[in-house]
């Protein structure tokens, strides 16, 4: 080995023991922030100050390292940190490997507590009874649109958007069988064999297509038949012992899905916020026009828009709305109050970091 390859590696060995150092020297203040919170009563989890900790990271990295992996490595470091000042606790649609599993971590990190639930209302459940402090649910996909079943839920429950996450959805094939040609029968979400069906109608034509609660619950059933395949992640792959015989197989490979983290505290005030609204209207003509138009008036920017059938009142809709800006803002505020004047009910579901920070 050559004496520049020493000189560089010792450089670096003494680098990675003043990071060991720093690392340390944050755990210790994290723990005396953890008890000044609990003597406070104030949450561990604070989503506002993470997202600021990550947008400075993401910008003052200026040098080779890639600012996406500076975005990683502290979130990881929050989310170690985060665990010295106490347990947190994060309900997701299982079993692990799941699509919302993989939101989760990307969002909380590894250093969290995750329990996995049989259904998104099993999730909404958990978090509304106080069993866990948090929930990860999907409300949209940039090709199939909306979670019907999250929308729905979010009109009983009294839960609050906290965070969003935005994460590119990559599908793989998985059996224990050694080729395609063995497969009978293809387990996966709705969603997901939505946007794979060209691939499927290609390259497995003859196999039965059955729905699933969640891609990882299909990979796992996969695991446990004979000629049985799942559309899901590679990580499925790996924990429940399955080959990947082919990988991105969506459709459309600009795939993202939406992902919301709900709790409930409502968080404060970032450089751009969302607010989620849920509202009905009287059934007579130009109602969702008035409705609406405060927001234009205000100059309030609006997201988006979806209606939901309520149930047991046929021909009546609920209306669910993204807005810029946090509820509690002045502006926002006033056209909150404007709209709520022309509606029979109108719910503000949570004003929220936008994902797009960093």
């Amino acid at each position: 080995m050559s004496k520049s390859i020493k000189l560089l590696r010792r450089q670096i060995d003494r680098i990675d023991v003043n990071i060991i150092k720093l690392l340390n020297a944050r755990a210790q203040i994290a723990m005396k922030l953890g008890r000044a919170k609990s003597a406070a009563g104030r949450n561990l989890y604070d989503p506002v100050r993470e997202v600021k900790i990550l947008a400075n990271a993401k910008r003052k990295s200026r040098g080779p390292f890639p600012p996406e992996g500076v975005v990683s490595v502290f979130r990881e470091i929050i989310s170690a940190t985060r665990s010295l000042e106490g347990a947190v606790e994060v309900a997701y649609l299982g079993p692990e490997g799941s699509n919302t599993h993989l939101a989760a971590l990307k969002h909380f990190g590894s250093s969290v507590r995750f329990f996995p639930q049989p259904s998104v209302e099993d999730v909404f459940n958990a978090v509304e009874e106080k069993k866990h402090s948090f929930g990860v649910v999907a409300v949209e996909n940039s090709l199939e649109g909306a979670v019907a079943q999250t929308l729905d839920l979010f009109i009983e429950s009294s839960v609050t958007i906290c965070a969003e996450v935005n994460m590119e959805i990559a599908h793989s094939f998985l059996s224990r069988e050694k080729s395609v040609d063995k497969v009978r029968r293809v387990y996966s979400h709705p969603q997901a064999i939505a946007q794979c069906r060209p691939w499927l109608r290609k390259n497995v034509p003859w196999a039965a297509l059955r729905e699933s609660e969640s891609t990882s619950s299909a990979a796992l059933r996969a695991s446990k038949e004979k000629g049985s395949a799942a559309i899901a992640s590679p990580m499925s792959a790996r924990l429940y012992g399955l080959r990947i015989l082919a990988e991105r197989i969506e459709e459309n490979k600009d795939n993202m899905t939406r992902f919301l983290v709900i709790g409930r505290t409502l968080p404060g005030i970032t450089e751009r916020s969302k607010t989620s609204l849920l509202l009905s209207i009287k059934d007579k003509p130009g109602a969702l026009f008035r409705a609406l138009r405060p927001i234009a008036r205000y100059g309030v920017n609006m997201k988006k828009i979806e209606s939901r059938p309520i149930k047991g009142k046929a021909w009546e809709y609920m209306f669910f709305i993204d807005l810029d800006g946090h509820a509690s803002e002045p502006v926002l505020s006033r056209a909150i109050k404007e709209v709520e004047k022309e509606c029979l009910m109108l719910k503000v579901l949570g004003s929220y970091p936008s994902a797009d920070v960093p």
